[in-house]
C-alpha cells in the first residue's frame, strides 16, 4: 500500500477511536470529517484492517444503520453482540433508533 493509504488508515483508526461507548457513526460520518467526503469507502477498507489495533470497528455501520461489516468479524453475529453488549439494539441487521445513538465527529469534535 502507498504511504498516503496507510496515513489515511491510522486517521480512521484514530476517530473510531473516539466514538463513544454505546453509539455509532458511519463510514461516510468518518471520511466526511476527514476532508474525504467522498472516500466512504476506503473507510471501510480501513475498518476491515483495524483487527489487533484495538479500534472499535463494530461502532462504524452504513448510513442506514446497516452493519454491513458484519462478515469480517470472527464469529457469526459478533459485530451485533458487540454494539448489544453496549446497549445498542439491532434487529435483522439493522440499528434501531439510529439517529438516538449515531455520533457524528463533525458535531462532536
Amino acid at each position: 500500500m502507498k504511504p498516503e493509504t496507510l496515513n489515511f488508515f491510522d486517521k480512521v483508526y484514530e476517530v473510531a477511536k473516539l466514538i463513544p461507548y454505546g453509539r455509532v457513526t458511519s463510514y461516510g460520518a468518518i471520511a466526511k470529517y476527514l476532508g474525504a467526503a467522498r472516500s466512504s469507502r476506503m473507510v471501510g477498507y480501513a475498518m476491515n484492517g483495524s483487527g489487533g489495533k484495538d479500534v472499535p470497528a463494530h461502532r462504524v455501520v452504513n448510513r442506514k444503520g446497516l452493519l454491513t461489516g458484519k462478515h469480517h468479524f470472527d464469529g457469526t453475529n459478533l459485530m451485533q453482540q458487540l454494539l448489544e453488549s453496549e446497549g445498542v439494539e439491532v434487529i435483522e441487521n439493522q440499528i434501531q433508533d439510529l439517529e438516538k445513538v449515531y455520533w457524528d465527529p463533525s458535531k462532536e469534535l
